[in-house]
C-alpha cells in the first residue's frame, strides 16, 4: 500500500496538513472516538495540547490493532470543544509533540478541524477520527 500526500498548486500552503491524499490498497481501516484518556485511568490532561498528544497515541494503538500505522492514514478529523482561533498554537503544539513521540509526519494527511459545543464528557477537549488504507 502506498499513500501519496501533497498540496497541488493553487491551494493554500503553510497549513499543518496536506490537502490531498492518494492511496492504493484494498483494506479500509476506520478509527473513531479517540480522546485523551489513558487506559490506566490517569486523568485527562487539563490542556488541549496534552489531550491531542494522548488522543493521537490512542489513535496509533487503534491503528496497530487493525494492522495499520499512522503512515497509512489518508484522513483525520479533529473535533475540538468550544473552538476559537486563539487555540491554534496549543493545538499545533500537541501535534508537534505527538509527531516527535510517534513519528507522525507533518504536515498531516488531509485533515478537518471541527469546533463543537461539547463532546461526551465536560473534560474531554478533543476527539479524533482517522481513516487508513492498507493492502
Amino acid at each position: 500500500m502506498t499513500v501519496q500526500l501533497f498540496t497541488p498548486p493553487g491551494l493554500a500552503t503553510g497549513t499543518p496538513y496536506h490537502h490531498v491524499a492518494v492511496a492504493t490498497g484494498t483494506r479500509h481501516v476506520h478509527v473513531a472516538g479517540q480522546v485523551g484518556g489513558h487506559l490506566d485511568g490517569t486523568p485527562l490532561a487539563p490542556d488541549l495540547a496534552g489531550q491531542v498528544v494522548q488522543a493521537l497515541h490512542n489513535t496509533a494503538v487503534a491503528l496497530r490493532g487493525a494492522g495499520a500505522t499512522l503512515s497509512d492514514v489518508v484522513r483525520l478529523t479533529l473535533y475540538v470543544t468550544r473552538w476559537t482561533e486563539d487555540q491554534m498554537p496549543e493545538l499545533l503544539d500537541g501535534l508537534d509533540r505527538a509527531a516527535g513521540e510517534l513519528g507522525l509526519t507533518l504536515p498531516l494527511p488531509p485533515a478537518s478541524l471541527i469546533g463543537v459545543d461539547a463532546l461526551y464528557a465536560p473534560d474531554v477537549l478533543v476527539e479524533i477520527e482517522a481513516t487508513a488504507i492498507t493492502d
